[in-house]
């Protein structure tokens, strides 16, 4: 839990091992506090320039060497804390810097281990970043693709939280403009009309149309969009698993059921996350062979209602071909989540043949890339029943796999360059979303012809609220305790 939750604590020093478990050439414990003269001296014994890397030995309470490392002292408020912030660097080696941490704990009273996020979450309450920039801390950190990283960057650097801000402004103008109106109404002057007031707030609503499709695209590069491949067993799903990640995650055999259970693996496009998820081939329960497939068809139920995308993969060498399968497949689609979005995939594209006649004029039988007999015909991707426009793919040989990338760019609404989105969360987007309502209702009650400027009053100073909650102005203690308890120990 984060230490904001407890106000009595937020005085006290803190101090933890700022890098990751395990063995390095070099680790890092951090210290922050009010006045960290006391720990200098006892650790270090001198005190430290501001701001120099100092080359010294670290010592126990005997004044023996513990380590020799550098010591960094960054006195308030020039810090990322803006409380005195000391900085050991020594070897390492985990039982080091257990040694050094608890020194540390011994040598400054009222010091304790650090809760997570702790440092960031002091810079924040000491004005040296904003929520906004505070949360870009984390995705920097967290960031899986190049894009997700150099997003999160133009987020620390402030260019998110200065675009909110400008908004901000604008609506604080307009709201004086309107509270003015209302404290003086015995005025004949029309603050309102004089000052185009209509145009500000269209002007508003057309920045803020900007900024929410910018922090779409920054939540989706943060948080990525969830795909899961359905459809009936031995359409290829593993298949085309395997070939989107590019590796042997998922077994492929010709026999029906060989997955069993959920195997998701995450993948990027363009430098979008997307998570992945192949999931057992679904049809009915008394179908199932075992115990065991039958859960695992529930189980796929479930991760296609909580997707963002299925990718509905149909196979073009028994489309049409075959009732029983013809009528799983209508079965399944109208059991789909209406919510969810779908993307139909027809996969074996490569199986092609020319059409081989036996006796009495039947087709011959051939076998497809699964091992799965059928009609040989031409081209099986040219059959009345496939839709002119449909997706269409071999998951064996990589034909079509660029097409179904940009499809599921398109469906999660990729748009923007990666050079021009900064990341965001989904609280970002939905602040944003609220402050478009607002702003919406205000425009309602400006474009009456007489205007209740008491409601325009409340909807702007709302819509005003909802932007404060992204950097920080208006945010319920509660809320900052989760978001910084999700930070790791040492930032």
């Amino acid at each position: 839990m984060s230490a904001l939750t407890d106000l009595s604590r937020r005085a006290d020093p803190i101090i933890a091992i700022a890098t990751a478990a395990g063995r390095g050439a070099v680790g890092i414990v951090r210290a922050s506090g009010r006045d960290l003269s006391a720990l200098i001296r006892q650790v270090c014994g001198r005190s430290l320039a501001p701001r120099q890397a100092t080359l010294l030995d670290f010592q126990d309470a005997q004044g023996r060497p513990i380590d020799r490392g550098l010591a960094l002292h960054f006195p308030a408020p020039h810090s990322y804390t803006g409380e005195d912030v000391l900085e050991l660097q020594a070897h390492g080696g985990p039982v080091v810097l257990q040694l050094l941490l608890a020194r540390c704990l011994q040598a400054l009273p009222g010091a304790r281990l650090a809760a997570p996020g702790e440092f960031t979450e002091r810079a924040f309450l000491n004005d040296k970043l904003d929520l906004a920039q505070a949360e870009a801390v984390a995705d920097l950190i967290d960031a899986g693709t190049e894009a997700a990283a150099r997003s999160a960057g133009r987020a620390l650097a402030g260019e998110f939280s200065q675009r909110v801000d400008g908004l901000a402004e604008r609506i604080v103008r307009l709201r004086t403009l309107v509270e003015a109106t209302l404290d003086f109404p015995e005025e004949e002057i029309d603050f309102l009309q004089q000052a185009d007031a209509a145009g500000q707030l269209n002007g508003i609503c057309s920045s803020l149309t900007g900024l929410l499709s910018s922090a779409r695209q920054g939540a989706l590069l943060r948080e990525g969009l969830r795909v899961v491949i359905a459809g009936q067993p031995n359409v290829g799903k593993s298949s085309l698993l395997n070939a989107l990640a590019g590796a042997e995650l998922a077994i492929v055999t010709p026999i029906p059921g060989t997955t069993r259970d959920r195997v998701s693996e995450s993948i990027q496009i363009e430098g979008v996350p997307v998570h992945v998820t192949d999931t057992a081939g679904l049809r009915r329960d008394e179908q199932a062979a075992d115990e065991v497939e039958r859960i695992g068809i529930g189980r796929s139920w479930d991760a296609i209602r909580s997707a963002d995308c299925v990718l509905f993969l149909h196979d073009l060498t028994r489309a049409g071909q075959d009732a029983a399968y013809d009528a799983a497949e209508q079965e399944i689609g109208a059991s789909l989540p209406p919510g969810v979005s779908v993307i139909h995939v027809w996969n074996k594209a490569d199986v092609r043949g020319p059409a081989e006649t036996g006796p009495a004029g039947v087709l011959a039988s051939t076998e497809g890339p699964q091992g799965l007999s059928f009609a040989a015909t031409a081209d099986v991707t040219a059959r009345a029943d496939v839709p002119q426009d449909a997706l269409r793919l071999s998951a064996r040989t990589g034909q079509g796999l660029e097409a179904l990338r940009q499809a599921l760019l398109r469906t999660a609404g990729w748009q923007a360059a990666p050079e021009g989105v900064f990341i965001a969360r989904t609280r970002h987007v939905q602040a944003l979303q609220r402050c478009a309502q607002h702003l919406a209702w205000a425009h309602a009650h400006l474009s009456e012809a007489a205007p209740a400027l008491d409601l325009l009053a409340e909807e702007l100073r709302l819509a005003h609220q909802a932007l404060g909650e992204i950097t920080g102005v208006f945010t319920a203690d509660d809320l900052l305790g989760e978001i910084f308890g999700k930070f790791c120990i040492g930032k």
